[in-house]
């Protein structure tokens, strides 16, 4: 079946919706790449909640749809696993009627970066994005129902970004990851810490899931962790070794042999990773700031000297 709202299967970078439970939905945007990212929804067909939305206000309204044509009604709550503008550019097309949750740090960075996707992607039409940040924030844990299927929401610490969430699904065994999982491209802890998506990636395990929507590439199952740690441990050991020689973080990415990560989308996020790894090293905290224009300046020079796209 083919469609904007109930095709399994992608065409082009259209999205489609992936039934995981009996009111369970996955969005999925292919190819995952930058700008790319999924959400989902979970309805018991008098409430909704939703799980992130989209870059642009097209794409958003294409999730709108297809939540309405699965006979859920809009949501009343909308979840941000983190505040990149690819995961809440569209929470002003769900609100004032629906509520925007999320940790107390996503409600921060998201208004700290205003309208960072603009200025690093001044080409793309983004629409009519107005930035909505959460309203309701939390700690540690939230727990929430629709219906009688439970959600709980699970800050991992400072991982892919200081505001991460875990959209854990417990009796339907569903996890929503957001960015703490790429599958097919490369992981991308800038912002956060790598020792951080370590430490995500072990909370991930404990859970226990049986199907893994990720912050962007095809649902699939916790497999997938397998392949992110060996990918972060590399960067560890990678940062070591170049930083211990000297090498600047660009200079280590371009000596680099990626093997088995070679094949990865968004190679070029190896140097971005490399100034987090590095900042560590230097005994910066986790998800201290980094020079945003450098780190885009050295994936530009990696990428050929070519600007990374974004695809919405």
């Amino acid at each position: 079946m083919t469609g904007n709202s109930t095709a399994t299967e992608a065409t082009g970078t259209e999205p489609y919706t992936v039934p995981l439970a009996p009111g369970v939905h996955a969005f999925v945007q292919p190819d995952g790449g930058w700008c790319l990212n999924n959400a989902g929804f979970v309805s018991d067909g008098s409430q909704t909640l939703l799980v992130d939305t989209a870059a642009t206000e097209r794409r958003a309204l294409l999730l709108r749809d297809a939540v309405l044509g699965s006979g859920a009604p809009l949501p009343r709550t909308v979840v941000n696993t983190h505040h990149h503008g690819d995961h809440t550019y569209g929470n002003c097309v769900f609100t004032p009627e629906a509520t925007v949750v999320g940790h107390v740090a996503c409600r921060t960075e998201t208004l700290a970066a205003g309208r960072q996707l603009h200025a690093l992607w001044p080409e793309v039409d983004f629409g009519d994005i107005r930035v909505t940040a959460p309203t309701v924030g939390y700690t540690d844990r939230m727990n929430c129902r629709v219906g009688d299927i439970e959600v709980e929401l699970i800050h991992p610490g400072v991982a892919h970004t200081p505001g991460d969430s875990i959209v854990w699904l417990p009796r339907e065994r569903v996890v929503f990851t957001g960015d703490l999982v790429f599958h097919g491209g490369t992981p991308f802890f800038a912002m956060g810490s790598l020792d951080g998506s370590l430490r995500a990636l072990e909370l991930l395990r404990e859970l226990d899931a049986r199907t893994v929507v990720p912050g962007h590439g095809a649902v699939t199952d916790p497999g997938v962790y397998e392949g992110i740690e060996r990918y972060v441990r590399y960067v560890a050991d990678l940062a070591e070794r170049s930083r211990a020689a000297g090498r600047t973080p660009l200079e280590a990415a371009r000596s680099a042999d990626l093997g088995e990560f070679a094949e990865l989308r968004e190679s070029e996020r190896l140097v971005a990773n490399l100034h987090r790894a590095y900042a560590e090293l230097d005994g910066l905290p986790p998800g201290a700031p980094l020079d945003v224009a450098a780190v885009f300046g050295d994936m530009t020079a990696m990428n050929g000297g070519v600007p990374v796209s974004c695809h919405a």
